[in-house]
């Protein structure tokens, strides 16, 4: 199969989640809606940020946080974080991505058949 997309438009997307039963939650709603064709997720991690508190005072905070690694397409990318700001439980979540840059052919072409276009 020739593939429609290039490489680069394939992105590695990373979203925090509070913990392993949300990060489950969203990574299936990602993978059924196909906008998403794998998520893993790895529990464990520790975030370190500044966040305003109600009074607006700038604090260090510290949170244990569940990290959903996200592959997916550039041109999902809206798609997803409209599915994230409807489902995930935080105001301001974390959704970034970059370029796919080397992969192989099968991985790329298993993407590619796994994703909504």
């Amino acid at each position: 199969m020739t593939r429609l997309s290039e490489q680069e438009d394939f992105q590695v997307a990373l979203c925090t989640a509070p913990d392993q039963e949300t990060a489950e939650r969203l990574a299936e709603l990602m993978v059924s809606d196909q906008l998403a064709a794998c998520v893993n997720i790895v529990p464990n991690i520790t975030s370190v940020y500044r966040w305003n508190d109600a009074s607006g005072r700038s604090a260090i905070e510290k949170d244990a946080e569940v990290l959903m690694i996200i592959k997916t397409h550039a041109e999902l990318m809206a798609e997803l974080g409209e599915l994230l700001e409807k489902e995930h439980p935080y105001d301001v979540f974390e959704l970034i991505s970059c370029n796919i840059e080397q992969a192989s052919s099968a991985y790329l072409e298993w993407l590619e058949n796994s994703l909504r276009f």
